[in-house]
């Protein structure tokens, strides 16, 4: 069971415990797993989970991880570009792109593949103590009975203890007013220390720029601290699907071309129409 496996699963895992509404409900449909196993493979603390309580967690969400590998579309080397630079210059950037676009699953490569980097997938649900909490998580830190100042000073000083850290705040256009404001604090105690990463849909760009005029507590500082510029991705060209379905296994032209037509730009589309070709040819 290799890392990038295990990532695949974690993946899943995340997707199934939102349909299902909590992770103890997924826990108590899983023989032999715990809760707090599950709690241990989000938080990715991985060192002493057996490769047979992997095997079990894949086999329970029905999926082969080993089956779908991440390709470098013209977004990702554009991604993996701007994470490198963010995290060797502790650069502030803000990204947008359509949903389906591939910022979530090349963040993931990043963070697998790089030392010091820590991807949140925000929610609308979080406040900031929340934030704070999942932060620390990330990094391997307890947060059990400690207060918020408490968590904002053990975020800071472990990441300024660390080398070239980055923070990826995934989905950064859910985030509530507060939170997001609580990102201003978040820079300037971590100024030349770390760099951090804001990806978001358009609908973040158009709601700092609004607030920006609207003269909004705030606004104006976060439009500044990304150096007054949203990094707009690509739409996915025909060129993207050809090199995501080749990856996966899927090389014929007609498929491509088919495939392309029927996923609308969408590369989690891609993937379901990659999986059901796959399984047609099989039958």
């Amino acid at each position: 069971m290799t890392q990038q496996d295990k990532f695949v699963v974690v993946e899943e895992l995340e997707r199934y415990i939102a349909q299902k509404g909590s992770q103890n409900k997924v826990a108590n449909e899983m023989v032999g797993v715990s809760a707090a196993t599950l709690s241990q493979m989000r938080n990715h603390n991985w060192e002493n989970i057996a490769d047979e309580m992997w095997r079990k967690v894949s086999a329970f969400l029905g999926i082969g991880t080993n089956e779908w590998k991440f390709a470098e579309t013209t977004n990702a080397k554009t991604l993996l570009r701007l994470f490198g630079d963010a995290q060797a210059l502790s650069l502030v950037m803000a990204v947008t792109a359509n949903a389906g676009s591939g910022k979530t699953s090349t963040a993931k490569q990043y963070e697998a593949d790089n030392m010091n980097v820590f991807r949140l997938s925000c929610s609308d649900y979080w406040d900031k103590k929340w934030f704070l909490k999942e932060l620390l998580s990330k990094m391997g830190k307890e947060t059990d009975g400690i207060t918020m100042p408490e968590m904002m000073q053990k975020v800071v000083l472990t990441l300024k203890a660390i080398d070239r850290p980055l923070v990826i705040l995934d989905e950064a256009d859910k985030l509530q007013d507060n939170v997001l404001l609580f990102f201003i604090t978040l820079f300037n105690e971590l100024e030349d220390h770390a760099g951090i990463m804001l990806m978001a849909t358009h609908f973040l760009e158009r709601r700092i720029v609004r607030g920006v005029a609207a003269q909004k507590k705030g606004y104006r500082e976060i439009y500044s601290r990304i150096g007054l510029r949203f990094i707009e991705l690509e739409q996915t060209s025909f060129a993207d699907v050809k090199v995501v379905c080749e990856m996966n296994g899927v090389s014929d032209d007609k498929s491509i071309k088919a495939i392309a037509k029927d996923c609308d730009g969408d590369i989690r589309r891609v993937k379901r129409l990659v999986i059901a070709n796959k399984r047609a040819n099989n039958e």
